[in-house]
């Protein structure tokens, strides 16, 4: 029997859309589902390495453009955010209540093989190599080819 596909769209760059992309995402692995998840544009923010705001990038606008995005403690929530205060406190509520956080998440994609694609049209743009993104990063590809090795499977994008 073929294992049952599910590739994810990560354009957002907000806190709260990242937790679900990344629930989906574990939730399909856990049940054998194969899973990749392709970070575009804000979504690449989830992949850095350097978690805050910092200046990676080539060209000064590059560097503007990643210092202001940040990473992925900078994420903001998508509604209510107050300042950046509210991931913080939805992450202490998750706590509270013995739900995964995002890190937690995250760990899990990698400990479930989860495929994380970065888009490489989205790095030319903002200056990003490769060795910016998390080392679970497998593959640095183009739409042509992530819908090539998504096909036949549901994509979402979140």
């Amino acid at each position: 029997m073929e294992r049952k596909k599910l590739s994810i769209v990560c354009f957002s760059g907000d806190f709260d859309k990242a937790l679900a992309a990344f629930t989906l995402a574990t939730g399909a692995a856990a049940v054998n589902w194969e899973v990749k998840m392709f970070f575009t544009f804000w979504g690449l923010n989830i992949l850095k390495k350097k978690t805050g705001r910092s200046w990676i990038g080539s060209g000064i606008l590059a560097r503007v453009f990643n210092f202001l995005m940040g990473g992925k403690r900078t994420l903001p929530l998508s509604r209510l955010n107050f300042g950046g205060v509210s991931p913080v406190l939805m992450t202490g509520m998750m706590k509270k209540s013995n739900v995964a956080t995002l890190d937690e998440l995250i760990d899990a994609a990698k400990a479930l093989n989860i495929d994380f694609v970065a888009c490489e049209m989205a790095m030319h743009i903002l200056g990003i190599k490769k060795d910016d993104l998390d080392d679970h990063v497998q593959s640095v590809a183009g739409v042509a080819t992530f819908l090539e090795t998504s096909k036949d499977g549901h994509i979402l994008f979140i």
